[in-house]
Parts: structure tokens; C-alpha cells; sequence
């Protein structure tokens, strides 16, 4: 048998590992918002908690058009994925005002954010979830807020 034809198991192993790792990590990365549109760079999870993917199907109906595909802000509004919007900031209480009173411009320069009546507190519950998912993911977690 020649030298080629006892390298090929090998070479086929190896090719299946590369490809199997190169499919984990597209699934694992990343959607980039335009920065000039004022988007971020977001990981994406491996996996999303039900309660999350719920949230996600929530937030692209209701909030993806200003905060971008997950969360990564647009020209239009800012993105959740940013360390402001830590839980220590902006508790998960802060996403339900918001939604529910509106919230005048305060961090960002895109205007006042108008309530968002037709948002119910069940998808509020599971888009917070969502956010904070892709927070973790991201490096973001809670800081203690100081003035």
C-alpha cells in the first residue's frame, strides 16, 4: 500500500474535525450591525435557554427594528450588548418601564424611546432574558452602580 493511501484515514479524521470545529464556532459567533448605523459586535450563544428563545422571537417582533438584530443597536437606537446596560445599571425592572412608560433619552443620542404598550409583561419576562443571555455571552454581567 502506498504511503498516500496510508495517510488518508488521517487526513479524512483530521478534515472532519476541522469542519466540525469551524461549524461550532460560526454557530457560537457573531452578527455584526454596521458600526456606522451604531451597532456592536454580538456573540451569539450556543444555546439559548427556552425562556430566551421565546425572547428572542419577542424582541425581533417588537424591538429588533431600533436595538438591531440581537441587540446590537442600529442608527435608530442603542444596543442592549453594552456594559451599561449591566444588570447593576439597568435592572431587569428598567426594561419593563421602559416598555411600558417610555423612557426619555439619558445614555445615547437617538431620542426619547415612546412606550411600547402592545408589549406584554410575559414577553418582557422573556426578552430580558433574552438580553441578558447574550450580555453573559458577551462579558457582561453585573456592576455595582456608583454615582
Amino acid at each position: 500500500m502506498s504511503k498516500r493511501m496510508e495517510n488518508l484515514p488521517k487526513v479524512l479524521v483530521i478534515g472532519v474535525l476541522v469542519l466540525g470545529a469551524g461549524s461550532i464556532a460560526s454557530r457560537m459567533l457573531v452578527t455584526k450591525s454596521d458600526a456606522a448605523a451604531g451597532g456592536v459586535r454580538v456573540i451569539i450563544p450556543a444555546r439559548l435557554s427556552a425562556k430566551a428563545q421565546v425572547g428572542k422571537v419577542a424582541f425581533d417582533a417588537n424591538c429588533g427594528q431600533c436595538h438591531g438584530a440581537n441587540a446590537a443597536g442600529t442608527g435608530n437606537g442603542p444596543p442592549f450588548v453594552h456594559p451599561i446596560y449591566n444588570p447593576g445599571h439597568h435592572p431587569d425592572a428598567a426594561f419593563f418601564q421602559a416598555a411600558h412608560q417610555g423612557v426619555p433619552q439619558h445614555h445615547w443620542n437617538f431620542g426619547d424611546m415612546p412606550a411600547q404598550p402592545q408589549v406584554g409583561d410575559a414577553d418582557l419576562d422573556a426578552i430580558v432574558a433574552y438580553v441578558r443571555e447574550l450580555q453573559h455571552a458577551n462579558g457582561i454581567f453585573y456592576q455595582e452602580h456608583r454615582m
